[in-house]
């Protein structure tokens, strides 16, 4: 923790902008970025499998992540301690929004260190931004 609020990690995937990576090291947490873990062009079961090894945040701009992570992270335990954010906005409004959004996305982190299975799940979208629980 630093200055009293907790610092994430979070892990982007491949078509997620530089740009929101910079965004989350400038509010103070970790960025690991995928082309640094794994290849390139990695299948999504991968992609999660390196994020929750990593303890972090996946972040998206993939449709198909959502649909993994509800899928395996709430059916059969796999990835049940994956989180997700879910960028539904294109790349000039995926870093503005990631600020945007960064205050929400650290509050839901802090709640979900109540829960048995830590994870978040926010999707910011271009004139909203929602989490679910």
């Amino acid at each position: 923790m630093t200055n009293g609020k907790s610092q994430l990690r979070f892990f982007l995937d491949e078509g997620v902008p530089d740009s929101v990576g910079k965004k989350c090291s400038d509010a103070g947490h970790e960025v690991i970025y995928l082309r640094d873990c794994i290849a390139t062009g990695s299948p999504d079961e991968l992609v999660c499998v390196a994020a929750e090894k990593n303890e972090a945040i996946l972040v998206a701009c993939d449709g198909d992540m959502k649909q993994l992570v509800k899928k395996f992270g709430i059916g059969n335990g796999r990835f049940k301690k994956l989180s997700l954010v879910k960028l539904s906005v294109n790349s000039p409004l995926a870093a503005p929004r990631m600020e945007q959004a960064m205050s929400l996305i650290e509050h839901e982190w802090d709640v979900s260190k109540t829960k048995t299975a830590r994870r978040i799940y926010v999707e910011i979208g271009v004139h909203a931004i929602r989490t679910l629980r």
